[in-house]
């Protein structure tokens, strides 16, 4: 395994992360599935025997039941190999106690007397006012780590970069945060900018989502066949990962994987990771591949955001947004999925009344409203567009 800085701890991480969003599932008595404990506990420790040595979860991951089986797997010393990283659900805080109440139940769940990075999970410029400075946060989390509840304080992020830098520059103590980024989210959220500004302020940056929710370890025909054509020995997978790994700015990558199988082989790419190892061959099939994706773009929009704010309340970037990336990956299913649980009805591209104020201000002159209503057929009634 290879290893990697992270931030300025005199600690080194190993260049892949084990993410438990993901698990594998077999389906329960009652209905739905649940979490196979066994072969989960199987895959974790053996990525632990191969050198992993972060293992991340969540509060919310698995209804709840990450945090447990984590602590499952790692009894009989498996701990002492690793260091845990877990998030406080910000959407539940509704006062300042709630931050203790939540890491007290955490402890629990993981049978642990501390987390080594406990985050401020998927914070963005909304929850950082309304959630962290409103109930004074960082006081109670410098209170836990004075008496080592957790060891190191960060944030994982959702939000645009401007919130971004905001963050990094409120608090002068962070030490790292965990942000979204592969190769085609370069400008998206944090981005590439991000990942340099936190770097340079000394913070650890974890990668999640390296493969945009498995979408990049599937592509599309059209992307397909431009990987035959670039030659590329490396597989899709390999590819993205390689990309994130040969900068130096990263810290680690989080990986949720959920069969054996993905674990052998995300354990192989890190093992041949290095800065420095992609070529300007490899770069350029990278800005081919993206540029591929891009053309499939069906609504022209830059996210500059003149149109917003929405006077009913229609988040109206975020749904061009989510309707782009459909067509660009092929994948209406998960953007439905993702519209349905994700964004609240007023938000949606269905609550738009047609007012048209917001074509008014567009430096792109798009017929707004008219987009939106076909955003919305498509998303929530499962229409071809």
């Amino acid at each position: 395994m290879k290893y990697r800085p992270f931030g300025k701890m005199d600690w080194k991480v190993s260049a892949l992360g084990f993410g438990c969003m993901r698990l594998p599932t077999v389906k329960a008595k009652s209905a739905g599935e649940k979490v196979d404990d066994d072969e989960a506990i199987r895959m974790i420790r053996y990525a632990i025997d191969k050198g992993v040595n972060y293992i991340d979860t969540a509060y919310p991951y698995h209804e709840g039941y990450s945090e447990v089986l984590v602590g499952k797997a790692l009894k009989d010393g498996y701990d002492r190999k690793v260091k845990v990283a877990t998030k406080a659900p910000m959407w539940l805080i509704k006062k300042p106690v709630d931050f203790d109440t939540y890491l007290a139940e955490q402890l629990k769940r993981l049978q642990m007397d501390h987390v080594d990075f406990y985050l401020f999970h998927g914070i963005g410029h909304k929850s950082w006012h309304d959630v962290i400075l409103k109930y004074d946060l960082l006081k109670k989390a410098e209170a836990a780590l004075q008496d080592g509840r957790i060891r190191h304080l960060g944030f994982s992020f959702h939000d645009e970069f401007d919130a971004f830098k905001e963050i990094v520059d409120g608090y002068d103590s962070w030490e790292f945060c965990q942000i979204q980024y592969n190769y085609m989210d370069v400008k998206n959220q944090a981005g590439t900018k991000g990942l340099k500004y936190a770097a340079s302020k000394g913070l650890a940056v974890v990668v999640m989502e390296p493969l945009l929710g498995g979408r990049l370890a599937n592509p599309p025909e059209h992307v397909k066949e431009l990987l035959a054509k670039g030659r590329s020995t490396r597989s899709p997978v390999d590819l993205a990962l390689q990309w994130i790994w040969d900068q130096p700015e990263v810290s680690v990558i989080l990986s949720g994987m959920s069969t054996m199988d993905q674990v052998h082989g995300n354990i192989r790419s890190a093992n041949k990771s290095a800065v420095g190892s992609f070529g300007a061959r490899e770069r350029k099939l990278i800005e081919q591949i993206r540029s591929k994706y891009m053309e499939k773009i069906p609504i022209s929009c830059t996210k500059c955001n003149y149109c917003m704010p929405c006077p009913n309340g229609v988040d109206i970037p975020s749904n061009f947004e989510l309707y782009n990336s459909a067509f660009i990956h092929d994948d209406m299913k998960t953007a439905r999925r993702t519209y349905s649980r994700f964004y609240a009805e007023k938000e949606r591209a269905g609550a738009c009344i047609k007012c048209k104020k917001c074509e008014e201000k567009c430096p792109q002159k798009l017929p707004i409203s008219e987009l939106l209503t076909k955003v919305h057929a498509a998303l929530s009634e499962g229409k071809s567009a």
